[in-house]
């Protein structure tokens, strides 16, 4: 009720009975109101509390990020003088170091062929036929630098352009530089005609070989037998560098494998000058680094230790608990990173803790950089690399262990494998030695199949003096089918014994080179047809760790779920017996997985958070039974008092009545 009625119309007791119920339903509630505020606040603290533990654990993981990179501990530095000659591009991790006196002596540069006939219309019809083939290779020019002999590069690809009787010169040109090749053709006008310029790659090897199966393609052609009609403006070329006195030579003037990790481009040469660099280890990048992991350790720690711990005023000398100095979840998530930071890290051999590098663990529980480890970066920065990156190492170099895609619980620590087989690939062998031949009218055609992959139908064409000839046309022909170039499968074509042998780049029981046709005279002159010798490859087999591997090509992989499972071992060809390998994390991996552990949907951290939501939603639910309870008690008091305050009013109206009566009686009349 809004208005106490009874006492507004002056009857009843004249008590505020509304106030009084008031009073009294306040009086009820308020322990209980208490109880479920201090413990809402409480936990409403820890949740903010774990979400700044969760940011501070977030932050010390991005510190943790560069140190689980071996590259930090393997950064280079060049010093390289300014000069136009040569530009440095890059400078990867690894890269070797030393000093180095470097000259360029010539640039490469790509062969140009102009044709000589020239057309009024680029877009005209030439009105001429036929296939043109053009082979990327070396020339050996005669005394008169006329192309005496070809020597195609197995490495490129050749092209066969079709010309029919309606195209243009543009039209040609269109159709070489759509196809799959790296030569390029150029419509150019000279003195107001248009001639045809083609040009291939940089590089000695790379010039071009142009030949027609009609003489009316003749205009185009560029061989040892056919160039009158074709000039050649620019000469194919490598570059030539010396690197302290060593001749080199490449193909390219980008040039990323004469110094392994450095990238360079010649700009122009300066035969007879050298100039000076050095390239160095930096061992700056990853003393930052640590010295970055030290200070983001040391935040998380503070933050840590004022969540759940006691927190005593200089000034005041007053002690306060952190919010979360009660919750034994966050405790052991700080107990568990103390104990990983001042323990031996797992996998590592000799030095393997952060004290054996200069730092350690003050009293207070922060960590501190001492003396030596400036000692240790200095004169032991491999120690370092160790401790923090994961490291793999094998005893022989015919194994190559590697960290896998399922590395996240392989066991660090040191093992022993045996390789039982090696791996190996599969061939097909000639059926005769070679000899000389020229390809004639009969049937040389052939298709094959490798790795699975059939190619279309290849034709095998020319004058073969030798195997070596016969070897690099066929590893072209092959290597060269689009069916095979899209699957990825190829072969190398090898000399063996005299014979032919074509082998299978990769390893196991699915490599296999077959021959599925074979036109009559290709089998005659090469000894190669579908019933050549073929041998399937075998995938490599061994043990890891005692027990029986798995092998997949020339890769073996460690039984499931056992400890090292989850590390891959290259094996090379030839390789058997016994050989033994560690794996370690490093200290920063295995923080980086104890802190994705906590902050997982499954972790410590999220379950405490979940729960205490829950206590949270129960607390909302004990709120709402609470004011349900009070309401029920406010309606019950406030009945209760109306009713006495109708009571009250019922006397006070008899006694009003008795007045009135008194004054009536004999006997009890006022005397005047």
């Amino acid at each position: 009720m809004d208005t106490n009625i009874i006492s507004a119309l002056g009857g009843g007791s004249g008590i505020d009975t509304k106030k009084l119920v008031s009073q009294l339903v306040e009086v009820e509630k308020a322990p209980q109101q208490n109880r479920i505020d201090s413990q809402k606040e409480k936990l409403q603290s820890q949740i903010s509390a774990y979400g700044l533990l969760k940011s501070s654990l977030s932050e010390f993981q991005n510190a943790l990020a560069p140190l689980s990179n071996n590259d930090t501990f393997n950064a280079r530095s060049v010093a390289f003088p300014e000069t136009g000659t040569v530009t440095p591009n890059s400078l990867d991790a690894n890269a070797q170091v030393g000093t180095y006196q470097l000259g360029v002596e010539s640039t490469a540069q790509s062969q140009s062929l102009a044709v000589n006939a020239s057309f009024a219309d680029a877009n005209a019809a030439m009105n001429v036929a036929g296939n043109l083939t053009i082979k990327l290779g070396e020339w050996a020019y005669d005394g008169s630098n006329n192309p005496q002999s070809f020597t195609e590069n197995e490495a490129q690809k050749s092209l066969t352009i079709e010309v029919v009787a309606e195209d243009s010169l543009q039209d040609l040109a269109d159709k070489i530089n759509a196809a799959d090749s790296n030569v390029q053709a150029s419509v150019l006008l000279v003195d107001g005609e248009h001639q045809l310029l083609l040009s291939g790659p940089s590089g000695k090897a790379n010039a071009l070989e142009v030949t027609n199966d009609n003489s009316q393609l003749d205009i185009f052609s560029y061989n040892a037998s056919n160039h009158a009609n074709v000039t050649q403006t620019q000469q194919a070329r490598d570059a030539e560098i010396t690197i302290n006195g060593l001749t080199v030579f490449r193909e390219s003037n980008e040039i990323d494998d004469v110094i392994p990790g450095l990238s360079f481009t010649l700009n122009k040469a300066e035969p007879g000058e050298t100039f000076t660099f050095s390239i160095s280890q930096d061992k700056g990048t990853a003393e930052q680094a640590i010295r970055d992991f030290v200070t983001a350790y040391n935040s998380l720690y503070e933050t840590a230790k004022n969540l759940t711990g006691l927190t005593t005023d200089e000034e005041t000398n007053e002690t306060t608990a952190g919010n979360l100095s009660t919750d034994g979840a966050a405790k052991a998530v700080i107990a568990q990173l103390r104990s990983m930071m001042t323990g031996a890290v797992a996998g590592v051999d000799g030095s393997n803790s952060l004290s054996s590098i200069g730092i350690r663990t003050q009293l207070d529980g922060t960590l501190e950089l001492t003396d030596d480890f400036s000692n240790a970066v200095s004169d032991n920065f491999a120690v370092l690399q160790n401790i923090f990156a994961p490291q793999t190492s094998s005893s022989t170099n015919q194994v190559d262990v590697t960290i896998g895609n399922y590395a996240g619980n392989t066991v660090p620590g040191s093992y022993t494998g045996t390789v039982t087989a090696p791996p190996t690939k599969g061939t097909v062998r000639s059926d005769i030695p070679f000899a000389a031949f020229t390809t004639g009218a009969g049937d040389n055609t052939f298709s094959i199949a490798v790795d699975g992959t059939t190619s279309g139908v290849l034709e095998l064409s020319g004058t073969f003096n030798t195997a070596e000839e016969l070897r690099v046309e066929l590893q072209s022909l092959i290597n060269n089918d689009k069916a095979l170039k899209d699957a990825g499968n190829f072969v190398d074509v090898v000399v063996d014994g005299g014979q032919i042998q074509l082998v299978s780049r990769t390893y196991g029981s699915s490599s296999k080179v077959v021959f599925e046709t074979a036109g009559a005279e290709f089998a005659t002159n090469t000894g190669l047809s579908e019933t050549s010798s073929s041998v399937i490859g075998n995938d490599v087999q061994g043990t890891i760790n005692g027990e029986p591997a798995f092998g997949a090509g020339e890769i073996l992989l460690a039984k499931i779920d056992s400890d090292p499972y989850g590390l891959n071992f290259a094996v090379k060809e030839g390789m058997t017996g016994d050989f033994s390998f560690t794996f370690s994390r490093g200290l920063s991996s295995e923080l980086n997985r104890l802190i994705d552990g906590f902050l997982g949907d499954n972790g410590a951290i999220n379950s405490r958070e979940e729960n205490i939501n829950r206590q949270i939603k129960g607390l909302a639910t004990d709120q709402e039974n609470l004011d349900r309870r009070m309401t029920i008690y406010q309606t019950r008091l406030t009945q209760q008092y109306l009713a006495m305050e109708r009571v009250v009013a019922s006397l006070n109206t008899t006694s009003d009545s008795l007045n009135g009566l008194t004054d009536r009686l004999p006997f009890t009349a006022k005397s005047s």
